[in-house]
């Protein structure tokens, strides 16, 4: 049975979430279609280039994503008390970027943008949406579907009705599911190396790279930098998801002994680091941290009990 995502995001809270997005039937709508012999890897692009749009339009920060042939990661950090500054001039002219008018020139822009604000009601909905997660994913979704079934010359669904969403209650388990959203392609065996991971957050982290950069702090890939900080440098994060990925592949050269030193300030040892970044993906479901937030959520939501609470459990037996 679904759950109404109010019973896990509360409408108006802020907090960092790791959504994944898949393609009706997980079909390789983005990517080189086996059955009908054609490539849509361009579509790739066009979803990179709107998470960024996003970014600058939202109250968000982007920690990292990866756009797959059938599904897209996306790990996000939403304040609404980010827009807080904003003007209703800011707002309308956000809402103005995401939304067009059909005849997209200045003229239309700004008289769209000044009929906004004539309507404050109209804009404070706005506003609120600009700091909520499912219009969000909604913003992202709804026009590649579009522009997707324009090109394909059909009417129907593009993506699953719901995405999912996993919420990230520690600093621990924002970075377990930064590395493991970069380290998609990697793990599904389709690019060797990160530099070689297109369409992810750690390959324009790594390409857009300046010389000294490696030794800046980590910040978010895009949009805003939260003030609190996830305490590693670039060098220290590209080294631990590297290290991560050799865990994750077994064929990959790499041991636990060579863990590098990042890890020791999140891990006590270093064997559970790699179980934490897997169970992302199928050991936890709606809540990621440890056994207190996992119980504090079930209860929020009316449950007796939450997917991953005994993973939580038995790495915290394990601790030490």
């Amino acid at each position: 049975m679904t759950t109404a995502r109010h019973a896990l995001i509360a409408p108006g809270a802020a907090g960092r979430f790791h959504c994944v997005q898949r393609c009706v039937r997980r079909a390789f709508l983005c990517g080189h279609d086996r059955y009908i012999g054609q490539s849509f890897d361009h579509r790739k692009d066009w979803i990179e280039q709107r998470l960024l749009l996003l970014a600058d339009c939202f109250a968000v920060a982007i920690h990292a994503y990866a756009v797959m042939s059938n599904h897209l990661h996306v790990v996000v950090e939403l304040d609404p008390a980010w827009q807080a500054t904003w003007s209703d001039v800011d707002v309308a002219t956000r809402w103005v970027r995401l939304y067009p008018p059909r005849e997209d020139s200045d003229a239309a822009r700004a008289l769209k943008r000044d009929r906004l604000l004539q309507q404050p009601e109209r804009l404070a909905l706005l506003r609120g949406r600009l700091t909520d997660l499912s219009w969000f994913m909604k913003c992202l979704a709804e026009p590649i579907a579009r522009s997707a079934n324009a090109e394909d010359g059909c009417k129907g669904r593009f993506w699953e009705g719901r995405f999912k969403a996993q919420l990230l209650c520690d600093e621990r388990a924002l970075l377990a599911a930064m590395a493991y959203v970069d380290l998609n392609p990697v793990r599904a065996g389709i690019a060797r190396s990160l530099p070689a991971s297109g369409h992810t957050s750690i390959r324009q982290r790594l390409s857009a790279m300046a010389p000294d950069a490696l030794d800046r702090p980590l910040r978010p890939v895009a949009g805003r930098t939260p003030g609190v900080r996830l305490g590693l440098s670039l060098r220290a994060y590209v080294g631990l998801v590297e290290w991560t990925g050799r865990q994750v592949r077994p064929g990959k050269r790499g041991t636990l002994g060579d863990a590098p030193g990042a890890l020791a300030r999140l891990e006590a040892d270093s064997g559970r680091w790699a179980v934490r970044v897997k169970a992302i993906g199928s050991g936890y479901w709606r809540v990621v941290g440890n056994t207190q937030d996992l119980a504090d959520a079930a209860q929020r939501m009316g449950q007796r009990w939450l997917k991953g609470i005994a993973l939580a459990r038995a790495l915290e037996n394990t601790a030490g």
